[in-house]
Order: structure tokens, then sequence, then C-alpha cells
């Protein structure tokens, strides 16, 4: 058996390794460079774990988040390796200590934040370490973090390239879960990993079904959802461990207070976090969202990137995220276990105007401007297609895959129509006022509404009035969006909003080109996602002992976890206990055969395990 393959069962309780992770960690042990891109819960961590485990000396990993590093060193010393972290949450005297476990060999692998890292302080520590060949690696985490064209930018994350230049001998490991090919190229030069191997995964997360849904009312939309998919009513309220974890973002601090507290008076446990509360209730809100069941976070991006919870069932979006990659990152938090889990969102006009407006009126450069429009023309695109979700979102990543069956393009194919007749009667509407008014004012116009301002502006007389009475609003606005997302329309930040045609709207107006749009889908309230079906395949067995004996090893669980102070998932996953329900191991070496149990963990709960099974 290869020492990687031993050290994995012996340490981590797991009996073989998953897609390419042997081949990164034989390639690292070895001395060599690396760049991993490797999707949420594909097993990023033990690509490093493994080799600083290995090689001799403490492997230092890169870490932007507290909480990440607070979780990867819980996790670790229940596994018996000798961990630990050092960041800005730490008195001096823990600090201290820390250092000197470093400088005395007493750690296998220490997390610090970027920052940290680079302070003349800790570059002297690791200088010594060097001196006496006890630096392993280093390992960069969240690497996409070193691009400016990137969705979670930290200036800090530039300052790495130092490591090179100062270690040149000490391998290196940059681990992203999402990076386009520009950002790959940016982590590349700026971390100076030109030499590097890259090992790319499969970006797919078969796990996670996608739904996008026209924006209508949406928090009764998402009370709908979240009802659906919680099964019934009594898993729905607040206190419920039935209740599975999920994630709703929004775009503003404003919105996820509101959305918040909302959800609190419906029942449902909800928790905001943005980056305007006090550091301490954030750090309690966190702390609440990894260690109870049944918590959902509503929160702005500031929340999300390094949490290690596995068993997220959800992550649903009230507005538009910045691009395809910030998408698939923040989705990504759900279902890291494997099991069944949802994306949802809500998609309606206002996103389309709002961030092509953001693009404009932003200080950015024309080169970034250029980006950011094209990662968000890559979104909507996404939003609006017709064909697998799934395979247009592996494409942006380079990744080719064919329909998946399991998005809602896949489940409930849209209908497509010839919309050119009423994309003319749209853009014509836009053109007769001068191209200076929203879509809302267009709409009244195309439906013939003689309201207060379209009398005003004397809109009533226009050939254009009660031109599209064949379409409801809702039809309209899906009309006026598809336009803006196909780029026939663009909306003027220095107008307010107004829109005005594009180059790309000639051939379409002047009938030189047809324009195939989606059918607009009316979908009933309360209708469940095809997610929540499957719930017995994500939670626990449906009846019978084997149910009984899965909730009693969560309530042993959460027992202990509150004793040692870490989330639950930290002592095991429900992965795990559901192995344990249906192995029932009679002895110490039966146990050692339950994926996720090694050998710290078997000497540490086995007895009480064994007697729970008996």
């Amino acid at each position: 058996m290869s020492a990687p393959l031993e050290t994995l069962r012996r340490v981590f309780g797991y009996p073989s390794f998953r897609g390419p992770q042997e081949e990164i960690i034989e390639h690292l042990t070895g001395g060599g460079d690396a760049l991993v891109l490797m999707p949420t819960g594909g097993g990023k961590s033990l690509c490093y774990q493994i080799p600083a485990l290995l090689r001799e000396g403490v492997g230092v990993v890169v870490s932007p988040l507290i909480a990440l590093m607070q979780d990867q060193v819980d996790a670790l010393l229940q596994a018996g390796v000798r961990a630990a972290f050092l960041n800005s949450s730490q008195d001096y005297e823990t600090s201290s200590a820390t250092e000197r476990r470093l400088r005395n060999d007493e750690l296998d692998l220490i997390y610090v934040a970027p920052e940290r890292l680079l302070t003349d302080r800790f570059l002297a520590l690791m200088d010594h370490l060097q001196e006496r060949r006890r630096l392993a690696l280093f390992a960069i985490d969240e690497a996409h973090c070193v691009s400016q064209w990137g969705h979670d930018f930290r200036p800090e994350y530039i300052q790495l390239s130092a490591l090179h230049q100062r270690y040149p001998t000490v391998p290196r490991i940059a681990l992203t879960a999402t990076a386009d090919q520009l950002t790959r190229q940016e982590i590349i030069t700026r971390l100076g990993l030109d030499a590097a191997r890259i090992f790319i995964s499969s970006f797919d997360r078969p796990n996670i079904r996608y739904t996008v849904v026209e924006r209508d009312n949406p928090r009764r939309q998402l009370l709908d959802f979240l009802a659906a998919y919680r099964g019934s009513a009594g898993a729905l309220h607040a206190g419920d461990a039935a209740a599975p974890a999920g994630i709703v973002y929004c775009l503003s601090r404003k919105k996820v207070d509101e959305t918040a507290a909302w959800l609190n008076e419906q029942g449902i446990a909800a928790l905001p976090y943005h980056a305007g509360l006090e550091a301490a209730v954030r750090q309690r809100h966190q702390q609440r969202f990894l260690r109870e069941d049944g918590i959902v976070m509503v929160a702005t991006i500031a929340f999300g990137m390094g949490i290690d919870k596995p068993d997220v069932r959800f992550v649903a979006h009230l507005d538009l995220p910045k691009s395809l990659e910030a998408y698939y990152q923040e989705t990504g938090r759900a279902g890291r276990d494997g099991e069944p889990a949802e994306a949802w969102m809500t998609y309606g006009l206002n996103d389309v105007v709002i961030h092509r407006m953001r693009i404009d009126e932003s200080i950015a450069g024309d080169e970034q401007k250029r980006v950011e429009r094209s990662k968000l023309d890559a979104l909507l695109a996404w939003c609006e297609t017709a064909t697998c979700r799934r395979a247009l979102l592996l494409k942006y990543f380079s990744e080719e895959a064919g329909p998946c069956g399991n998005c809602d393009t896949c489940l409930e194919p849209p209908q497509l129509w010839d919309g050119t007749v009423a994309a003319q009667k749209a853009m014509s509407a836009a053109l007769r006022t001068g191209q200076r008014f929203g879509a809302g004012h267009l709409i009244d116009i195309l439906r013939g509404k003689a309201t207060e301002k379209v009398q005003q502006f004397g809109h009533a007389s226009l050939p254009t009035f009660g031109a599209g009475t064949d379409l409801d609003e809702a039809g309209w606005r899906s009309v006026f969006r598809q336009l803006l997302a196909a780029g026939l329309l663009h909306a003027d930040a220095q107008a307010y909003g107004a829109l005005r045609l594009t180059d790309l709207a000639r051939p379409v107006l002047k009938g030189e080109a047809t324009l195939m749009l989606r059918q607009q889908v009316k979908r009933m309230r309360g209708k469940k996602p095809a997610q929540a079906g499957r719930r017995a395949d994500a939670g626990t067995p449906a009846s019978g002992p084997e149910s009984d004996l899965f909730e009693g090893l969560r309530t042993w669980r959460a027992t202990l976890a509150r004793e040692q102070g870490v989330p639950a998932y930290v002592i095991l996953h429900d992965k795990t206990l559901r192995e344990l329900a249906a192995q029932r191991p009679a002895n110490l070496a039966d146990l050692l055969g339950v994926p996720g149990i090694g050998q710290a963990k078997a000497d540490r709960y086995g007895e009480a395990l064994l007697r729970l099974l008996a």
C-alpha cells in the first residue's frame, strides 16, 4: 500500500482517493508545485494535508477566513493531526504559545491569514524553520482571491509571490473551486506558478439541482420554495431538527436585514450576515449557522467563502450575482456532502438593468469594464437559456457535457416562440419616445395604459400605443429582459436606466433577422421543487430501526459537539452516521471500515459508538 493511501485510511478513515487526489498528493510530496481546480466538496484539503504529513516539517496553509481556519483545525484535531492556526481573533498569549509549538516542531499544519504570513515576525519564524529544513510546503487556499478580474479579489494575496522568491525550494500548491481561463492565468502569473502542474477536475456538481424562476413576488416565491423543499409545515418552523440548513443571498445589506426579519416572522429560524454588522454579531451568527440544525443564513456575498458546513441543503438567490463564477462559487456551498441539494434563484428585468448600470457607473478602467460586461453577458445568457443549465455552466469553465436531467430546463424544457414582431414593437416604442424611458413606461404604452405619465408626455398618440395588448405585463417584462440580455437594448446609466437600441437591434428592427424568445413560464404557487420529492435521499432513512438508530447517533453527536464547542459535522458527518446505522459494526476492526472513521476517532469514540450500536 502506498504511503498516501495508508495515511488516508489511517488518519482520515477513507478507503480510496477520488479523482486526481492521489496524483496531486504524490506530485506535491515529491516536491513539485501545483495549481488545483477542484469543485467544492471535491476533497481539495486532503491534497495538501496528506503531503504535509508525509514530508518533513510543517505545512503552512494560507487561508483568508478565520472561520475556515477554525473549522479545518477542529476537524484535523479530531483526526489526530497536530494542527493550529494564527489569526487576529487570538490574544497575544495564545499566538505566542502557537508560535512556540511551531518553532519546536510540534505541529504538522499551521493555518495563517495572508496578512499575518507576510509580517516580519512570521517571516523570521519561517526563516528559522527553513534553515533547519522544517518547511514542508505552502498551500494557498481560495487562490482565485489573487485575481483582480475575479469576484472575490483580496489585495494581500498578490504579495504571496514573495513565498517563491524567499523559499524557492519549498513546494507550493494553489487551490480554488472556481476559476475561468482569465482567472487561472492570473493565478499562475501573480503567484509565479509558471512551472506548476495544473490539475483540473470536473466542475460538475451533479447533486445540485439548478432552478431559475421569473421574479413575481420574490418573498412569497422564496417561502413557497422553502415550504416545498422542507416537505411539510412541521419541518418549516424554527427549531425543528428536520429543517435543513440553507443560505439566501441578497444584493444589499438592507434587503438582508428585512428578509431575515420577515422569514423569522414566518416561523423560519433566519439570521442576517453582512459587512455592516458588528464583527461580534457576524461571528455569533456564523457560529450558530455552523453549530445548529435548520438555520437559514440570509447574507450578502460577505458570507460563505471557506464555509465548510457539509449539510447545507440549498442556496437561494433573491438577486442576480455578479458573474457565473460568483454564482458557481456561491451555489457550491450547498451539498458539500454529495447528497442532493438545490440552487434556486429569482431573476427579473431590474437585475439586468441594475447590473449593467453598476458596471457603467463604476470607476474601473475600460478594460476592466469590458471584462465585467463579458462576465455579465455570460451570466444573462445562462439565465435565459432554453438548453441544459448545467451543460452551459460547465462550458463556461471549458468543460463539455450533455443534458443533465437535473435542472429546470431539462425537467421542464421551456418553449420557444418567434418573438421578432414583439421585439420590433418594444424597440419601436423605445425609439418613438426618444430612447429616454425605462421598461415600465414602455410597457404601459404598448399595453395601451393611459397613465398620468403617458399622457403627460403625449405618448398616448403614438402608433405603438396599445400595439401590444396581446401580451400581459409579465409577458412584456420577459421580452424586454431577453432583449437586454441579448444585447439588443442597453440601459443607459447616465439617463436613469433609459433603454437605448444597440447596433445589434438593427437587423431585427428592419425584419432582416428573426428572434426566438423563451416563452414566459407561469409556475403554480406551492409547487414542489423536484428536489422536495427526494428528501429521503438526503436525510435520514424513511422509517424503522435504522432511522431510530441514526437519530440516536445524531443526538449523541450533538451532545459531544456542545461539550467540545465544535460543529457537529467536525466529529462525524451525517453520511458516516448513516453508514454506522446501516452497517452496525460490532467491534473496533469493523468500525475502522466505516468511511470517515480513522484510527484517532476509533480510539476516541469507538467504545461509545459500539455501545450505541449494540
